[in-house]
């Protein structure tokens, strides 16, 4: 089974992650969505679902997509469970893992995981600006949109506007 999930990923990195841009042909967007969806199953399939090229998706298991949800071009998800209706920016990186770093004694890549497979939380309806960085555990609620370039590393409260670094709370939707 290791060899098939191996195998599967090495076909989506090898012809579907290159694959030019939707803006330029949408049939290469609906491939690799089909891809990501049906073949990686990482998602159901929606005729809107919309994955650019060059999106790394973390190993099996790690990440569950919702319908209808558009991912554009350099987003890197470690790990992460997105809900239906998500607009993510590119450069976006949502993480699951943070290295330890405390002692002097031993070099910092061989001292382990402070957080390890904590997988974020994205609801229904988010939309994530350009460049934002979400942490490991993190849960964005429903409605929430996440200013560009922002770091997000509490949980944001459903139909909030958050912003900066750290994220803070620039503005209700309601």
């Amino acid at each position: 089974m290791k060899l098939v999930n191996n195998l599967i990923y090495f076909l989506y990195y090898f012809l579907f992650f290159n694959m030019p841009n939707g803006r330029y042909l949408k049939l290469f967007t609906v491939l690799r969505s089909w891809y990501v969806c049906k073949v990686m199953k990482l998602g159901e399939f929606h005729k809107d679902t919309r994955i650019q090229n060059k999106v790394y998706l973390s190993k099996f298991g790690r990440i569950t997509i919702g319908r209808n949800c558009q991912i554009n071009e350099h987003v890197f998800i470690q790990g992460a469970i997105i809900g239906n209706n998500v607009m993510i920016a590119p450069y976006v990186s949502i993480l699951n893992n943070i290295k330890k770093i405390d002692r002097l004694d031993i070099p910092m890549n061989m001292q382990g995981w402070k957080e390890k497979n904590k997988k974020a939380i994205i609801e229904e309806d988010v939309w994530i600006g350009r460049q934002a960085i979400i942490m490991p555990g993190v849960t964005i609620h429903k409605g929430a949109v996440i200013g560009a370039g922002s770091v997000v590393t509490k949980d944001v409260a459903p139909y909030t506007v958050v912003a900066g670094v750290p994220a803070k709370i620039v503005r209700s939707r309601k």
